[in-house]
């Protein structure tokens, strides 16, 4: 079992920055590939960014270039940064952790939400 806590979520304006965190709660951080998803209201859960334990990434097209994933392993934390937020960006932010190595389980935090909003 990974129990994966979120935060950083907030209330701020177009143009503005967040760091999202999502600390894990596992001995093998190392075994998993990391994931921040979001959901908006009356949408299904999307993808926005991925981060392996060798620290490969891949994003939605709706972050490229505005967010960036990260990990730290001294801490079993993985970040996301988003910057240039946009209202569209408004959604409740999950992080995911699958693994370990080449079993597909797949953990989640309970969510932070993100409303980007003037």
């Amino acid at each position: 079992q990974v129990q994966l806590v979120e935060s950083g979520g907030d209330l701020v304006q177009p143009g503005g920055s967040l760091r999202l965190s999502c600390a894990a709660s596992t001995s093998i951080f190392g075994a998993y590939t990391m994931a921040w998803y979001r959901q908006a209201p009356g949408k299904e859960r999307e993808l926005v960014a991925r981060i392996t334990n060798f620290g490969m990434t891949n994003y939605a097209d709706s972050a490229k270039g505005r967010f960036t994933i990260s990990r730290d392993h001294a801490k079993n934390t993985v970040y996301l940064q988003m910057n240039s937020l946009k209202p569209e960006d408004t959604a409740l932010y999950f992080c995911n952790a699958h693994g370990p190595w080449q079993l597909n389980r797949d953990y989640w935090g309970q969510g932070t939400q993100v409303t980007v909003s003037s």
